[in-house]
């Protein structure tokens, strides 16, 4: 059954990771005028419709690895007090999802939910529309680049380093922490006695203001307190009015044992 619900934006606190970076990681390569997509999809364990949108998403991960599709699955957590509380979830995503909401003038949100670019939303396990999205999106030239790097780093703190050729007023950086894959056994719930499994799980997001400003850093503070290991960062620009992403970009991440030996 999936679920319709238009919740509030509460003030909210970061959400919990388990990461690790290093201040020598690659930088993203120069962009192209070449499109993108980031493809972001709301869903939920407690949801019986959504585990087809989660096997889906990780079809299309299989299909781009070396393309500009970027993939966030948010877990929200209006479906915790149903009967199973997926450990995945977070107040902050389905805080985003209902910013949607408002951005696409909507008068409801459910699950799952998927929104490309910012900018068209539709039902998560839509196929043929999801992929007709995404190599619309592909097609569309795009003259504003996003590039992203690590300055100095501790299992903290991380500071991101920002350059775009675009203007950023009205514009926020929008920072994702993502582990690549998970899974879980559902007791309870609509999906009780299924083991669910799960890609580009995102595991804190933040934003950040630029005001203007085409280039320079911003601190993420990092929780470890839940022990999950982040495998991606993916950050991109978002008006702030409109919901619309005009450029993105993303870097991957070591293990705490590697960065153990080097942080200082």
């Amino acid at each position: 059954m999936t679920m319709i619900r238009k919740i509030a934006l509460p003030l909210l606190l970061i959400s919990v990771i388990s990461v690790a970076f290093t201040a020598d990681l690659n930088t993203t390569p120069k962009s192209t005028d070449t499109g993108f997509a980031v493809v972001e999809l709301f869903t939920s364990e407690g949801c019986s419709s959504c585990p087809p949108a989660d096997a889906l998403l990780a079809e299309i991960e299989k299909e781009t690895p070396k393309k500009p599709v970027y993939l966030l699955a948010f877990h929200v957590d209006y479906w915790d007090r149903l009967g199973w509380k997926d450990s995945f979830s977070n107040a902050k995503f389905s805080a985003r999802q209902n910013q949607y909401a408002n951005w696409l003038n909507l008068k409801t949100i459910y699950t799952p939910q998927v929104v490309v670019n910012g900018s068209m939303e539709f039902i998560g396990s839509d196929e043929k529309i999801l992929r007709n999205s995404i190599n619309a999106m592909l097609a569309k030239p795009s003259t504003d680049h996003l590039e992203i790097s690590l300055g100095k780093t501790d299992k903290h703190n991380l500071t991101l380093n920002y350059n775009t050729n675009q203007q950023t007023n009205g514009y926020m950086l929008a920072v994702a922490l993502v582990t690549q894959k998970a899974s879980n056994k559902v007791l309870k719930g609509e999906n009780k006695g299924r083991t669910l499994s799960h890609v580009q799980i995102v595991r804190q997001f933040d934003t950040f203001q630029l005001q203007g400003k085409t280039n320079g850093s911003v601190n993420v503070q990092v929780d470890q307190s839940n022990g999950e290991i982040s495998s991606e960062l993916i950050a991109f620009l978002q008006h702030t009015k409109t919901g619309k992403i005009t450029a993105a970009s993303k870097l991957n991440t070591l293990l705490d044992s590697q960065l153990s030996n080097k942080s200082k």
